[in-house]
């Protein structure tokens, strides 16, 4: 045993007063998918629905050991982190300051509230999380608190390396674990569950997985440093981080690029859809992210293997749901938008209805406005149940000459009308 999992092992002790152990599920669903053995580790069924909890308890712990008269701990997130944070806050009866931008959700506030009352205050600073971690430091120096990070600290990466322990805990007796397969944001769950792991002398592979539009690990081990990303889409709120964390990056730059897996958000939304549908799971984007992976792995190292993935998180907000399954159906071909301009004459629009397969739907038609005296333009919204089906009709609207673009995949223009 190693000083890190004999640490490790402590901080699971401790929060096994506090917290239950997450379950380890065998899923038959996604095991006869993929011909493999598919165990789900589920972190969306932790009290605050992440595994965030962990790493909260454990950072207040460690400090309340050493100095138990400490009083004013602060943090900075408008997700999980807050949550747990709030939780531990109220267990422990410290008072917490929690930073939050002014642009956060307030169903989320709320929430974060509710955990956190009445130890836990909170503050709306800035327009994004930047502003919100420079108030909350700021704070801090005056106040005398302390900070509590969201991943970079080793305090938070032992709490969230007992996820680790618990999934060696709760295999089944004699089975090997061949593939992990872990979501990354700031890098916390990653570092502690693959140095427990491997510490522990078991050394399965290890996939990490990320969103494609903020890929901070992929970037970082492709070019050998630490790199802070320019730009970055937060739809996958619970893994967009700008840059990974320097503690969390110590450990995992030993791994390679290739094996980090950029999962795109569409296809993560289509992933939190089809769980939800057919398992009755509850994913946040973050949370599905592992269990997306397996479709984007060759089928060569998925089948026949016993796989654990981590699904991380269940905060989801089901006034996003139109949208989530918005992105999924775009993903998977089945919706299309597109510009159409429309002859300026009678039955114009009964040509084209005409046009249809019947398997066609018209999810939206809008009218943009009169181009030129022969002709109009017309924003119109299609779904269907195989993708060639759009072939098709673009086969038609060609030999009829009508002028059409595809605007799907067009996030300037798709933004502005749609």
């Amino acid at each position: 045993m190693t000083r890190f999992t004999s640490d490790v092992d402590k901080v699971h002790e401790k929060l096994a007063k506090v917290l239950e152990p997450t379950p380890l599920q065998y899923n038959q669903y996604l095991s006869s998918l993929y011909g493999a053995r598919i165990y789900l580790k589920r972190e969306d069924l932790a009290p605050v629905r992440s595994y965030k909890i962990r790493g909260a308890y454990s950072f207040l712990m460690e400090v309340m050991e050493k100095d138990p008269k400490h009083k004013l701990f602060v943090c900075a997130s408008a997700g999980n982190h807050a949550q747990g944070f709030a939780h531990a806050c109220r267990h422990y009866k410290k008072k917490g300051v929690i930073f939050m931008p002014v642009t956060t959700p307030q169903q989320k506030i709320m929430k974060t509230a509710s955990f956190g009352t009445p130890y836990v205050e909170i503050r709306l600073e800035g327009d994004s999380f930047d502003d919100a971690n420079a108030a909350a430091y700021a704070y801090c120096r005056d106040q005398g608190g302390m900070m509590v990070p969201p991943f970079n600290d080793p305090k938070i990466i032992r709490g969230q390396a007992t996820v680790g322990k618990e999934i060696l805990e709760q295999m089944p007796e004699g089975e090997a674990i061949d593939m992990v397969i872990l979501p990354v944001g700031g890098g916390g769950l990653s570092a502690g569950v693959t140095r427990y792991l491997e510490e522990s002398g078991i050394e399965p592979e290890f996939v990490f997985v990320e969103p494609d539009k903020a890929p901070s690990l992929y970037e970082s081990l492709r070019q050998g440093k630490r790199i802070k990303l320019s730009q970055m889409e937060n739809f996958v709120d619970g893994a967009a981080v700008a840059q990974i964390g320097k503690h969390t990056y110590n450990q995992l730059k030993k791994y390679s690029a290739d094996q980090v897996l950029l999962a795109p958000t569409n296809g993560v939304c289509g992933t939190m859809v089809e769980m939800l549908n057919v398992e009755g799971i509850v994913l946040e984007p973050a949370g599905a992210l592992s269990i997306d992976a397996l479709k984007r792995l060759p089928v060569d190292r998925v089948r026949g293997k016993t796989i654990v993935c981590v699904t991380s998180g269940g905060n989801f907000d089901f006034e996003r749901l139109p949208e989530v399954k918005e992105r999924s159906l775009k993903f998977s071909g089945l919706k299309k938008y597109y510009i159409l301009q429309f002859p300026q004459r009678p039955g114009a629009l009964k040509d084209f209805l005409f046009m249809l397969g019947p398997d066609d739907d018209i999810a939206r038609f809008e009218y943009l406005k009169k181009s030129a005296r022969n002709f109009g333009s017309v924003l119109i919204g299609l779904e269907t149940t195989k993708p060639e089906n759009f072939a098709k009709l673009t086969k038609k609207l060609d030999i009829a000459g009508m002028r059409w673009q595809d605007i799907t995949d067009n996030e300037i223009v798709g933004n502005l009308v749609v």
